[in-house]
């Protein structure tokens, strides 16, 4: 008798894919990889349990090969052949932030090297400087970011690897050649000196108010064409009523809807090389909304990838 596989049994992994741990045997179009850090936390810390949460909350949407059908666009995503593994988490050494950071980009290195797109669930968003550090193989990319903060700040005492500065860092990185960041919005999203040194870097910084006034094809408008992106997303880049399991959650975002059409028109422009989802808190999350937001919406965004893959091999095919 085939085994049903109910969201309830089993080991819990991202949308009850299959789990890879030995990575040298990794074969896979998406890895999914978790990063329980958040020592670059300066406030309300707990990050570090968004990667476990945000599998157990996945499971209630596992289909296995048969992939998903959205009705809404008449088509089914990541069935089978498409094979997306969950690659467990890298391995975090509490207290030594360079080591942490060390085995954060080799695991993202390797899940490069084995040829699939890194999915990376953080964690505090001081999590992408490692994970950029692993694409240097890929540049030069653009990066688009998507967050309510710039991100851009120096911390106390100038920390230059906490959650507020990774734009900052990559914005000294040799592959990274254009950078987009859109959805800072309202008071404390950074300060006016920090915009001022992200707009002089060449950083097009597009609020929140301004995207939604540009709309889908506005705002595409605005992002560089690449072959090569790399993206970035803070949950608090969405409203505050679905995103209050964060650590900086701010009124005035987007929400799931504006998130993923913009998500599904930037997977059309190029190549998403990797992708990061982080500041996810569970223990703010009293309703499970923003955990669940996380799962659906980096199963979207996978779907959105490889339907852009799917497609193109379908040409080259004729």
């Amino acid at each position: 008798m085939k085994k049903v596989n109910l969201p309830i049994t089993g080991i819990c992994s991202f949308a009850k894919y299959p789990i890879v741990t030995d990575w040298d045997t990794l074969k896979a179009d998406i890895a999914v990889l978790g990063v329980p850090y958040d020592a670059g936390v300066g406030f309300l810390s707990g990050t570090r349990l968004g990667p476990r949460r945000i599998r157990e909350v996945s499971t209630h949407y596992g289909r296995g090969d048969a992939g998903f059908y959205d009705p809404e666009r008449d088509e089914v995503y990541l069935a089978a052949p498409w094979r997306i593994v969950d690659c467990g988490d890298a391995d975090i050494i509490t207290g030594d932030i360079e080591a942490s950071f060390e085995n954060i980009e080799s695991a993202v290195r390797t899940i490069v090297e084995k040829g699939a797109i890194p999915a990376v669930m953080g964690g505090d968003h001081s999590i992408s400087i490692p994970v950029a550090r692993a694409l240097d193989s890929l540049g030069p990319l653009t990066v688009v970011h998507f967050d309510a903060h710039l991100d851009w700040s120096l911390g106390p005492g100038n920390q230059r690897l906490g959650n507020g500065s990774p734009m900052r860092k990559m914005s000294e990185m040799k592959h990274i050649k254009h950078m987009v960041q859109i959805g800072p919005r309202g008071l404390g999203s950074s300060r006016k000196e920090d915009f001022e040194v992200a707009r002089a870097y060449g950083s097009d910084i597009i609020t929140a108010r301004e995207a939604r006034n540009l709309g889908v094809e506005g705002l595409m408008a605005r992002i560089p064409d690449s072959e090569r992106y790399y993206v970035t997303i803070d949950i608090d880049v969405l409203d505050i009523s679905l995103a209050a399991g964060s650590g900086s959650p701010s009124p005035g975002g987007f929400s799931y809807n504006e998130l993923n059409l913009f998500l599904e028109a930037l997977a059309q422009k190029g190549d998403i090389v990797c992708f990061d989802f982080v500041e996810v808190a569970p223990q703010y999350d009293h309703t499970e909304t923003t955990t669940r937001v996380a799962a659906m919406t980096m199963l979207s965004f996978m779907g959105y990838i490889l339907k852009r893959k799917e497609n193109k091999d379908k040409i080259l095919q004729v």
